[in-house]
């Protein structure tokens, strides 16, 4: 339960807003957060997406579905990084090795 809030907490010191984006409909979002909250103690707000014109911006579609992956959009709303790895989340640390490289980058 634990788990998501505790690797939540290796993006405590990035000044970075953050989201899940998906085209879901927003029903299925709601449930999706809420399923994340009860069994993991924390969630992301969601950022609908149906027409996936963010997915594509960031170069995360894949067909009618989105690649599972992260992206980074500086303040512009250009994207300057994104990664498709259907295994971030077991990959926590390096998921977060990746970002946290990038920011620095963004923010210099």
């Amino acid at each position: 339960m634990v788990e998501l809030h505790q690797n939540m907490d290796k993006f405590e010191d990035l000044d970075a807003n953050m989201y899940i984006v998906s085209n879901d409909q927003p029903e299925q979002q709601l449930e999706l957060y809420n399923a994340l909250e009860e069994k993991m103690g924390h969630s992301l707000p969601f950022v609908s997406d149906p027409e996936m014109k963010l997915i594509e911006k960031a170069d995360m579609k894949n067909g009618d579905a989105a690649y599972r992956g992260y992206a980074l959009m500086d303040t512009n709303g250009n994207i300057v990084f994104n990664k498709v790895n259907d295994h971030w989340g077991e990959e926590i640390d390096k998921t977060a090795e990746d970002i946290k490289k990038e920011f620095e980058e963004l923010s210099n």
